[in-house]
């Protein structure tokens, strides 16, 4: 067992005047090793706490300059206590979350997503655990981020270890937790034998995949105004970058420029890899840019994104170097169709499959149906490609407040491709366009 992890959790007992949880874990640790002369000393000031009237524990000590010791430490206890409860955000995030226990009989989750631990705690770290109680929020990490964790983390305590699985496994062992549940989708399955083997045998990991999948989809005020952000980024990017796209420029220099402009205007990171594919390349729909130059008569498909204070943003454009023939114009119109479709059945209470077939059905009436064959589109949030997945298998509902992304396309090998994509919030009547720009096709002149 780690015990960092266990001291930790003492210590913050003691802070808040859990005087005897704090005693019971400083006992275990005592008496698994009676030469920690530290925990000794801790363990003595649990039991004289405990041995005091509540009146005699916050009873101030005359001594000179007393007042001021006293007024810095009550200081000091309201900043600890703000930062324990966090923000509204915060606080309402961990509220939501905690109705997972009205139905299922947990005493605890595991988060091990840093996408989910960011959302209920603040934590922009690459590693790290979140375990959320019925009445409690503890973060867990190790030394390369106490001091991070001290500044980011919000509504949570945090908890310190050496090793991961020890840490967590001394937690969920000092708070007597049975039932706890885990993401099934994110921790290893080596992590869960480890985690496992350290835990008492009356310990139950619970896995939890369908019960949380759509825990992020709903998005609140903070999260839009930083979507906007990413997307206002994102977009300008496509709109300068336009330019050069011309005859014999290759696609992996409008990429490097796109790339350019978003770091310069405040994007952390890209979103994913930039798509530029002109040619038979643009029948690939995730086909990275590459060295091949555009070619006159070429199909363009721009797919890109940025990252801005860890939200995504994520839009495709389609451009043709010179005139269109008559079947880009009409692989052009069926998309744009398609698209339109989509958008306009959108609103909370439809069935998310049944705007996939808008779509869908609308492409294989035209006589493309053999050439559409991923999803509409995606959740877009913390990770650019997350719940809710707008495809044929999804039997949830649209709800308001959801942001997802629609995106037909059409795909033909040796020949080229199209894609139109929007990302859009779903609010009380209908779906607001998020992604700015016109889905027109875009006419490069040669």
């Amino acid at each position: 067992m780690d015990q960092l992890a266990s001291k930790t959790l003492a210590d913050v007992y003691m802070k808040q005047g859990h005087f005897q949880q704090a005693y019971e874990i400083l006992k275990s640790l005592s008496e698994k090793d009676p030469s920690d002369a530290e925990v000794r000393m801790k363990l003595e000031e649990a039991k004289e706490k405990l041995g005091l009237p509540f009146s005699q524990l916050h009873r101030p000590v005359a001594s000179p300059g007393g007042k001021i010791q006293i007024l810095e430490q009550w200081l000091s206890n309201i900043k600890k206590t703000e930062k324990m409860r966090g923000d509204a955000t915060h606080q309402a995030r961990l509220w939501s979350a905690r109705k997972l226990f009205d139905s299922h009989p947990l005493d605890a989750v595991l988060f091990s997503s840093l996408e989910n631990i960011r959302y209920l705690c603040g934590f922009t770290g690459s590693d790290g655990a979140l375990l959320l109680t019925r009445k409690d929020s503890f973060f867990l990490t190790d030394s390369r981020y106490w001091t991070q964790a001290d500044e980011e983390i919000r509504g949570s305590q945090t908890i310190h270890y050496k090793k991961k699985i020890d840490g967590i496994a001394s937690l969920l062992s000092d708070l007597k937790l049975s039932n706890v549940g885990f993401e099934s989708t994110v921790l290893t399955l080596s992590s869960h034998r480890s985690l496992k083997e350290k835990l008492a045998t009356d310990v139950t990991l619970v896995p939890l995949e369908n019960e949380i999948k759509n825990f992020r989809a709903v998005k609140d005020a903070q999260e839009l105004t930083l979507i906007r952000k990413a997307i206002d980024i994102s977009s300008k990017a496509f709109q300068h970058a336009l330019g050069m796209a011309k005859e014999g420029v290759a696609e992996n220099d409008i990429a490097l420029e796109m790339e350019f402009f978003m770091k310069r205007n405040g994007a952390e990171v890209l979103g994913f890899d930039i798509i530029v594919a002109s040619g038979k390349r643009s029948a690939l729909p995730h086909g990275k840019a590459s060295e091949k130059r555009i070619e006159k008569g070429d199909f363009i498909l721009f797919d890109y994104g940025s990252r801005y204070q860890g939200y995504h943003s994520d839009e495709t454009c389609t451009a043709i170097c010179g005139d269109p023939s008559p079947e880009q114009q009409k692989m052009v119109q069926v998309v744009r169709e398609a698209h339109d479709k989509a958008i306009e059945l959108v609103r909370p209470g439809i069935p998310i499959r049944d705007v996939d077939a808008a779509a869908r059905d609308h492409i294989r009436d035209c006589g493309y149906g053999d050439y559409f064959g991923h999803g509409l589109g995606h959740g877009v949030g913390l990770a650019v490609h997350e719940d809710p997945f707008v495809n044929a298998d999804n039997k949830d509902v649209v709800q308001e407040g959801m942001v997802f992304t629609i995106e037909p396309g059409i795909y033909i090998p040796d020949q080229g491709g199209v894609r139109l994509e929007d990302m859009i919030l779903v609010t009380a009547h209908g779906a607001e366009v998020l992604t700015p720009l016109s889905k027109d096709l875009k006419v490069i002149d040669v």
